[in-house]
């Protein structure tokens, strides 16, 4: 697809949800960074995401994330995968909404169990009933979500490829976001 991207694509959604996979096929297929605003706190903080939670807590947690979200928005337009929780902020969502696009990658909780239950590197699901979790975070999450610039219905039977192509489908709907040539 010969396109120009003029504004960040933030790709937000729960764990599993395939903000980094589809977010990397995207990125590839618009010739634009790929841009993951954990990897920049885990980067910037020297620590995984697990132990900022364990020492420092998930409030100072999301205030990195949020500090993270707003420089990435100021650099070259980009796809961005946000983390989980990101988008229940209402800076980061009025941030978002801006200076980018979001992109709501909407996969129902027996795609995301399925993806994430072999998981060790999920510090909100250390519980002793991580489906249940997922399950109350799934529910209290989507409608969150569900205030996404655009949302993208993801279907296991879909490769990354596939999902990919949908959110350019759905980007066609803002010619603010995405030029095609």
């Amino acid at each position: 697809m010969a396109a120009r991207l003029k504004k960040t694509i933030a790709l937000v959604g729960l764990m599993g949800a395939g903000k980094t996979a589809v977010g990397t096929a995207l990125a590839r297929k618009l010739d634009v960074p790929f841009r993951d605003s954990d990897a920049e706190i885990v980067k910037a903080a020297n620590m995984t995401i697990a132990e900022i939670f364990e020492r420092d807590g998930e409030a100072f947690f999301r205030e990195k994330e949020s500090q993270v979200i707003a420089r990435l928005l100021d650099e070259e337009p980009a796809v961005l995968s946000t983390g989980g929780g990101a988008f229940l902020s209402a800076a980061n969502r009025a941030a978002i909404s801006a200076r980018g696009v979001s992109v709501w990658l909407d996969a129902d909780l027996d795609l995301l169990w399925n993806r994430v239950r072999h998981k060790t590197t999920r510090p909100l699901l250390r519980t002793d009933d991580p489906r249940g979790t997922l399950a109350q975070l799934y529910h209290a999450r989507k409608p969150f979500y569900a205030l996404a610039d655009l949302a993208v219905r993801a279907d296991p039977r879909y490769s990354i490829e596939d999902m990919a192509d949908r959110v350019c489908d759905a980007l066609l709907s803002r010619p603010d976001v995405l030029e095609v040539a």
